[in-house]
């Protein structure tokens, strides 16, 4: 399984594989036809409590984590049914956050990984 990361406003490439958009809103100003989205999994993304105390403050950026995958543990169902539909080849999870380094498609990506395992 090869995860990538991508911004959902960033063109489909042929190299995506299975689109997935980890997000619990749908991105603003994004047609689905347009982005090309294979699947939403709201479940998957962080709560909105998490989301909005997190804001995106880097100083809380560890803290997010741990409360994130917290949240995942607790949706054991959502996570194996994901790996499974991921472990037949590529994933690009689609993210709309400005901030592209330090958001839950980077740490799901991390979450993901370690328990592909």
């Amino acid at each position: 399984m090869e995860i990538k990361v991508k911004r959902v406003y960033e063109e489909p490439a042929d190299g995506d594989g299975l689109r997935v958009l980890v997000d619990r809103l749908w991105p603003r100003g994004v047609s689905r036809p347009k982005a090309k989205i294979d699947l939403w999994l709201k479940d998957i993304a962080p709560s909105n409590e998490l989301r909005s105390w997190y804001g995106h403050d880097p100083e809380k950026w560890p803290e997010f984590r741990t409360r994130y995958f917290a949240e995942l543990d607790s949706r054991p169902e959502s996570v194996e049914e994901f790996i499974g539909r991921a472990r037949s080849g590529t994933v690009t999870l689609l993210y709309s956050s400005r901030e592209q380094r330090l958001n839950n498609a980077h740490a799901l990506k991390e979450y993901l990984q370690a328990r592909a395992r």
